[in-house]
């Protein structure tokens, strides 16, 4: 059997992995090794790997995160990472690393994985988000991979560019709409009764994270989105909380503070997939800056208020309304956001990530590409083409 090990380190990118896992769980092929690390084992962000023991066995648990969020706590907890992961790939063996996405401590498996000769598949690369360190991490997870399953042509044509030959790169769609195509959602009176919520005549749902290639923008930004909601009438609102980045428990307490004063609002550190994609057939929008805005909900027809560069660069539906940091640019595009025109545009809006399907693809090259050849790679010239 192929050992297939899978690491996921936060909430959001466990559900993108969620039916993969459970693919290569079921193939009489393929045996399932899953390392936990990051934010799941938490307790801030919730200890979100109890959510993982609901649906697999855990093979390893990686404690890493340091008790900060400035720039030498992360990279103390990325030292902490890579040592722990070199460890349980010896322990382990795999045949094969499959990670997603672009967060440090995917970086410190990949690089681990790389130095123990352990071939890489890498899912959503070649994606650009100019405003945060995650862009860095991506590019450079893509070059120590082996496997590239990319979410759109545009993304898999960059990973070409970045040199990795064409004969191992995919575009296969984005993950996030395999787990819309196959979930199923919760009915409004169920949703409500277990997030102990009430939709009103408007609703929002709020997910900002900070943007990392800035320098202490966290408490202001976040600031003025909070008074351009204050401007809001009959507005009920669901608040995520930031993730482990350079500066997120500024945003977290900042939320903490006005949903405290706020009876329309409810914060969770994590909703879990099945919760968040169910409030998305409820709510207007999805205001903040999280990739989900980007890649998933124009699936459900509704707005996106993408704020800031943190996303910038990214492929975009017509669904997405940019606009700048500040309480009177945020202002205009919940304005925008509710005008019939606006409104009257989103019943066509067509993701540009694909239609579903991603898991099948994925599954099918895991299991019959040969490995052995896998580690040595020539770098792919486009200008010599």
């Amino acid at each position: 059997m192929r050992k297939i090990c899978v690491i996921t380190g936060t909430r959001a990118e466990y559900g993108l992995l969620y039916y993969l896992m459970s693919a290569i769980e079921a193939d009489p092929e393929l045996e399932l090794q899953i390392i936990a690390t990051g934010m799941h084992l938490s307790p801030e962000f919730g200890l979100t790997y109890k959510e993982i023991e609901k649906d697999f066995t855990i093979t390893k648990k990686i404690e890493m995160l340091l008790s900060s969020d400035t720039p030498v706590g992360i990279s103390k907890s990325m030292g902490l990472a890579q040592i722990s992961f070199a460890e349980s790939f010896e322990e382990l063996k795999p045949d094969l690393v499959v990670v997603l996405g672009d967060r440090y401590e995917i970086f410190s498996a990949a690089s681990a994985a790389m130095i123990a000769r352990i071939p890489i598949a890498h899912l959503h690369g070649g994606e650009t988000t100019e405003g945060a360190f995650d862009e860095s991490i991506r590019h450079s997870i893509t070059k120590m991979a082996h496997l590239h399953f990319t979410a759109a042509e545009e993304y898999r044509d960059r990973v070409i560019q970045l040199g990795e030959h064409p004969d191992r790169v995919f575009n296969v769609g984005g993950m996030g709409i395999d787990a819309i195509k196959r979930i199923t959602l919760l009915e409004k009176s169920e949703l409500e009764k277990n997030i102990n919520f009430t939709f009103g005549t408007k609703n929002l749902l709020v997910t900002f994270h900070p943007v990392t290639l800035e320098s202490h923008t966290a408490a202001e930004q976040f600031q003025a989105l909070l008074n351009a909601l204050d401007t809001l009438e009959d507005t009920h609102i669901i608040f995520t909380k930031a993730n482990s980045d350079t500066d997120g428990r500024i945003i977290n307490a900042m939320i903490d503070t006005y949903v405290s004063h706020n009876t329309k609002a409810v914060v969770f550190a994590s909703m879990g997939q099945l919760r968040y994609l169910s409030a998305l057939q409820f709510v207007d929008a999805v205001v903040g800056n999280s990739s989900s805005g980007l890649l998933e909900v124009p699936s459900f027809h509704i707005g996106t208020i993408n704020i800031g560069d943190r996303q910038k660069g990214r492929l975009k539906a017509l669904n997405v309304i940019d606009c700048e940091p500040t309480q009177e640019a945020i202002c205009e595009s919940l304005e925008k956001l509710y005008t019939p025109e606006f409104q009257q545009q989103l019943s066509t809006v067509k993701n540009p990530y694909g239609e579903g399907g991603a898991v099948e693809k994925i599954i099918h090259i895991l299991k019959n590409t040969p490995l052995a050849d896998l580690l040595k790679k020539s770098f792919y010239d486009i200008g010599l083409r």
